[in-house]
């Protein structure tokens, strides 16, 4: 049986080439040319009907991407590997160039699998010192972000952005002008509801201290992409990560799902009396509403 990236592969491609052969017996019934079948009308054939159902069911080769049987880890932390992989099975790729920062060392990152099995190039950016081999050392900020793409030579257009720099990420994507990435991971503040649209006041000197005052909230990031021209595709099962598809690639592929939907809680730092993880410690800053 095929698995799940092969069937949502399958009905993408059935999407470019559906066509209903002119000597294909419907309800035992011989169609008497394709025009026939592919009728809308009331003397539809059987066959014609179930494509019809088809093309609803999957909305002309979109479908409700579930993250949850693709998820495996590589070189990254929450699954994102797998993730990366089935969406890209699915849209294709271009370039084949990333941008990735907030890497650390870049041994354990979204983009090593990419570039390490997959034969990618792209930008590896992080504010360690010293940083990691194939890192570069540039420390982030909403001021200097587009400065930095064209001092590192990053094309108007590529396949990949992964930002996770513990802090900034809401306003430094939001500063991005001028690029165009197809896909975009975004770390999420999962301690945040679902329905509240928040994010850390913006500070450029601003590092993550540990507690759950960091990012920005997936409501936040949804509303920021959707200016943007993005629509939120899933989240990872842990809590962490949020991906974005540019939407003139999403609307081809997938359907939209809310924000309720696709949110996940933490499954990480501390937990409640009842066992639950709740995140990172509370930190002592107020988040703004964005």
């Amino acid at each position: 049986m095929p698995g799940d990236l092969e069937r949502l592969t399958f009905f993408a491609e059935l999407r470019q080439n559906l066509w209903i052969p002119g000597d294909f017996r419907a309800n035992h019934s011989m169609a008497k040319d394709r025009k026939k079948v592919r009728a809308r009308g009331k003397d539809r054939s059987g066959f014609a009907r179930w494509l019809d159902k088809l093309d609803n069911w999957f909305h002309r080769g979109r479908v409700n991407f579930d993250s949850k049987p693709f998820e495996k880890s590589v070189f990254s932390q929450n699954g994102e590997d797998g993730i990366l992989e089935a969406i890209f099975e699915i849209i294709g790729t271009t370039n084949r160039y990333f941008v990735e920062f907030g890497v650390e060392d870049g041994s354990e990152c979204n983009t090593r699998f990419l570039r390490e099995e997959k034969g990618w190039t792209g930008l590896m950016m992080d504010g360690a010192d010293p940083p990691g081999e194939g890192v570069m050392r540039e420390f982030i900020t909403a001021e200097n972000i587009t400065e930095l793409f064209g001092k590192h030579g990053v094309p108007e257009e590529f396949d990949l952005l992964s930002i996770d720099i513990d802090s900034n990420d809401y306003w430094v994507w939001k500063a991005i002008e001028g690029y165009s990435p197809r896909v975009v991971v975004m770390e999420y503040n999962s301690s945040i509801p679902a329905s509240e649209s928040k994010t850390v006041a913006y500070d450029p000197e601003l590092t993550w201290d540990g507690t759950n005052y960091f990012g920005a909230s997936l409501l936040a990031l949804t509303k920021l992409g959707s200016r943007k021209g993005f629509d939120l595709l899933c989240c990872d099962k842990v809590g962490v990560n949020a991906f974005f598809i540019r939407r003139d690639v999403f609307k081809k592929h997938f359907r939209k799902q809310s924000v309720d939907i696709l949110w996940r809680p933490p499954r990480y730092g501390q937990k409640d009396a009842a066992g639950n993880h709740t995140g990172h410690p509370p930190g002592d800053r107020e988040m703004v509403e964005v």
